[in-house]
């Protein structure tokens, strides 16, 4: 039994097709059947169900999963590690963020970033906070960008900036004329997002409501473009205020000057930590000077 073949089970499981699982572990499928076939008759017992419609894990593959993934995400601190002795600030960096924050963050930061760091691979991973921190946990990622703070012991983050939140309307509306916004004001026709982003429940908290809109979006360009409309209001992050601009609306700030809070998030014990805080260090660099003058 080696790692090869373990890596190969794990593809087969993630991709459902012995062709897709070949295709993405850089050999050919009947290199990856055969391997699977012999791990199967060493271990003594089938670990996939092969059929027309695809293949999935037996029973007892399900009970062996968790000490495969093990295996391998041990085998892949090993690697990492021993590439950070060498050098920490090398090799692929797997960076998550916020769907709310990617489009508008990355590209201030990213080629600055390559450029800062230019041994570091950074590959960005968007997606909800719950499951990118699920990735962090299981080693698929190395760091997040959230804007929450998470509370566990085994975590370490770093603040990056604080992010003013801007009220969006669309031209014609009443408050449009105000130079600021009252929360409990645009509380009356707020448009969320749904479940899953922590900007709706900042939102929401904020404005001292809960949502009533049948209408709720996955996206904040959705949630602009709604707001362009005439359905309602919203609040944005303030980096997302050019893209706000070109849609027509109407921006306002916050009459208690609400924010959130961006902060890096790494694994305490992470091979990565010296990479982590250079990233960490680079994006307070570039935002501070680059969006905090001119959002």
């Amino acid at each position: 039994m080696n790692l090869r073949d373990l890596r190969y089970l794990l593809a087969v499981l993630e991709h459902g097709h012995f062709g897709r699982a070949a295709e993405a572990c850089g050999v050919s499928q009947p290199t990856l059947s055969v391997q699977l076939r012999k791990l199967e008759a060493e271990l003594g017992v089938a670990l996939l169900e092969r059929g027309a419609r695809g293949v999935a894990a037996t029973a007892a593959c399900q009970r062996l999963l968790p000490h495969v993934r093990a295996a391998v995400a041990e085998a892949d601190a090993i690697q990492a590690q021993a590439r950070s002795l060498r050098d920490p600030l090398s090799g692929p960096f797997r960076l998550g963020i916020i769907p709310t924050l990617a489009p508008y963050l990355l590209p201030r930061v990213l080629a600055a970033l390559r450029t800062r760091l230019p041994s570091l691979d950074i590959e960005p991973w968007e997606d909800l906070t719950d499951s990118l921190m699920e990735r962090l946990r299981a080693h698929d990622l190395e760091a997040c960008v959230i804007a929450t703070e998470p509370n566990e012991p085994d975590l370490l983050s770093r603040p990056l900036f604080a992010e003013p939140f801007l009220a969006a309307l669309p031209p014609a509306h009443p408050l449009a004329g105000c130079a600021t916004v009252a929360e409990e004001e645009l509380a009356r026709d707020i448009l969320v997002l749904a479940e899953g982003h922590c900007l709706r429940d900042q939102a929401l908290a904020i404005c001292r409501t809960a949502a009533s809109q049948p209408m709720r979006a996955t996206s904040l360009v959705t949630l602009m473009h709604l707001v362009a409309a005439g359905y309602g209001t919203t609040l944005i992050p303030a980096l997302a205020a050019a893209a706000a601009r070109e849609m027509g609306l109407v921006l306002r700030p916050l009459a208690t000057g609400a924010s959130r809070t961006l902060r890096l998030v790494w694994r305490a014990r992470s091979p990565h930590r010296t990479a982590a805080e250079a990233v960490a260090q680079s994006i307070i660099a570039l935002t501070n000077r680059e969006w905090q003058t001119s959002p």
